[in-house]
């Protein structure tokens, strides 16, 4: 079994061709290669396969050739990957699936992606949907602070924190313990204002654990500080560092979300087949 390993500002993947959606990859499966000790190691799995030949993307098949059938490192599915897409965006590309701009089927509905020439991919997220709930978060030290809930389309709830010390100080190592939690659970984004327009956060990342980035929670952190200093979907871009890099949001004035950043093909890796019998209990 071969696999791409690639990442987005260190948000890292295993991408898996499988065109004709013939590879049973199971939960268990999934956590042996993601292993970053026992295994390959990655934040989560993207399987590579034809629109028409997946039951959760047969629907969209006439409008978007390629699924990206995305698995957290735990083996619990994702509705999106917003690092995921760049990088799935970037192994079409260098296979020579797709052209500079392409239709992606996710389970969160048909990703509209562009390759730009400075390295960057640009991925229309879709539109933000804001929720009336303000979640209580806590993660050691900080005390208990409310946040904004929200999807696009994952499950978000953005805290705001008012120093980078503070960022710096949080224990992420376990789950933030979110009151009451969402009802499919939820990415939490801790962010700081850095300046005009400049925001810096750390996540923890629902079915994986802290993460370097996640593209998904770098768009809610955009458009929950924007909402909650009423400049909204104004079409100005935003800075949005994370440990592993810095992408840019843009809330455009119809409402849709674009996320820029880069994204990174490292490796192709052949798996072991006894490794993978020995996995799958065979």
């Amino acid at each position: 079994m071969r696999f791409v390993k690639g990442h987005g500002t260190e948000n890292d993947f295993l991408v898996l061709p499988d065109a004709e959606g013939d590879i049973d990859l199971t939960p268990a499966l999934v956590r042996a290669l993601c292993d970053r000790h026992a295994g390959l190691g990655a934040d989560g799995i993207l399987r590579v396969v034809r629109a028409e030949k997946d039951p959760d993307s047969q629907a969209m098949a006439a409008d978007a050739t390629w699924f990206m059938d995305y698995r957290n490192a735990d083996g619990s599915v994702a509705e999106m990957c917003g690092n995921g897409i760049r990088v799935f965006m970037r192994y079409l590309n260098a296979s020579r699936l797709v052209g500079e701009d392409a239709a992606v089927a996710t389970r969160g509905g048909i990703r509209r992606v562009r390759t730009r020439g400075d390295g960057n991919v640009t991925v229309h997220m879709g539109l933000p949907r804001v929720l009336a709930d303000r979640p209580i978060a806590t993660a050691a030290p900080l005390p208990p602070t409310a946040g904004l809930a929200l999807e696009i389309p994952n499950p978000h709830v953005v805290v705001p924190i008012g120093s980078v010390a503070e960022l710096d100080a949080l224990d992420l190592g376990r789950a933030p313990l979110v009151e009451p939690p969402l009802p499919h659970g939820q990415n939490v984004e801790f962010v700081v204002e850095r300046g005009e327009r400049h925001l810096q956060m750390r996540v923890h990342e629902r079915g994986v654990g802290e993460t370097r980035s996640c593209g998904t929670g770098i768009c809610a952190a955009a458009v929950a500080v924007a909402t909650e200093r009423g400049v909204g979907a104004d079409g100005v871009p935003w800075r949005v560092d994370v440990p592993g890099g810095t992408c840019e949001v843009t809330w455009q004035p119809d409402g849709e979300v674009l996320l820029t950043g880069p994204a990174v093909l490292v490796a192709e890796i052949d798996v072991d087949d006894a490794w993978l019998r020995a996995t799958a209990g065979e």
